[in-house]
């Protein structure tokens, strides 16, 4: 399966196989060309959407219900159709959001994006965040800042390649409830991601620790893969409840792109 990840080259590479959780629909392997993850969401939300669309999940409404099991666990899926066709997927995350407060220094953060202190937000500050899968969230105070960032490879290795999150997760606040984000992750060995459901799903427990109200849902619209002319769009949301985040969702839409056949 390694093998074969690396040969696609593609930021995730999904392999499905039955059930070996009674309460799992299918079994989910998910490998990066730099090795086999725990969870990730954009695969999850893009094998929801095949399973549909091959027909090998019955769609029984214009809502069905699924359980993928990942190494991280089961992991709840919605699949959205209209008309027996799927329109979009949306996953439960399967862990709530897990905060780290070994936080590097401003400055370097900083140097691991090519930039300056001063470009990184003086409103939302660099955390560590995990729901299945670690990542660094770097908020910038300028969307030029977040346009020119570029991963410095050395500073990286010398500053996050050790660390609990060592994925890059620059972002900056466009609108109240609208993000644009980047996500460079050189220890799975991906350059830089059009679209990061993992991410996506730690990002909005990152931001719901921002809301001053004890109970709520909140829906934040995060877009990504720009810079690389490979745009994207997530919608994430959370639920508090006596100020516990218990809730955290990711939901996109899917395309086929390419089809094919492994002969062995």
């Amino acid at each position: 399966m390694q093998k074969i990840a690396i040969e696609f080259n593609f930021s995730e590479t999904v392999f499905v196989f039955s059930p070996s959780n009674p309460q799992a629909n299918f079994d989910v392997r998910i490998f990066t060309p730099g090795g086999e993850i725990p969870f990730a969401g954009h695969p999850t939300i893009g094998t929801a959407f095949l399973l549909g669309y091959l027909g090998m999940v019955h769609l029984t409404s214009d809502t069905t219900e699924i359980v993928l099991h990942e190494e991280v666990g089961n992991v709840p899926v919605t699949i959205y159709s209209k008309y027996n066709e799927v329109i979009a997927t949306e996953l439960n995350a399967p862990n709530p959001p897990k905060f780290l407060r070994d936080i590097p220094s401003k400055e370097s953060l900083a140097e691991v994006l090519s930039l300056s202190e001063k470009d990184l937000s003086e409103k939302f500050a660099p955390q560590a965040v995990s729901c299945g899968l670690p990542f660094f969230i770097i908020p910038l105070n300028s969307f030029s800042a977040l346009s020119n960032a570029q991963l410095n490879l050395t500073a990286w290795q010398k500053t996050l390649s050790n660390h609990f999150a060592p994925h890059v997760y620059p972002c900056y606040q466009m609108d109240k409830f609208e993000w644009r984000v980047r996500m460079f992750a050189p220890s799975l060995n991906i350059s830089e991601d059009p679209a990061t459901g993992s991410a996506a799903s730690a990002f909005a427990g990152y931001l719901a620790s921002y809301q001053p109200e004890k109970n709520g849902n909140w829906q934040w619209l995060i877009e990504q893969g720009l810079e690389i002319n490979r745009p994207s769009k997530i919608i994430a949301s959370a639920t508090k409840k006596d100020n516990k985040i218990i809730q955290i969702k990711v939901r996109g839409e899917s395309v086929i792109i390419t089809e094919g056949i492994l002969l062995t």
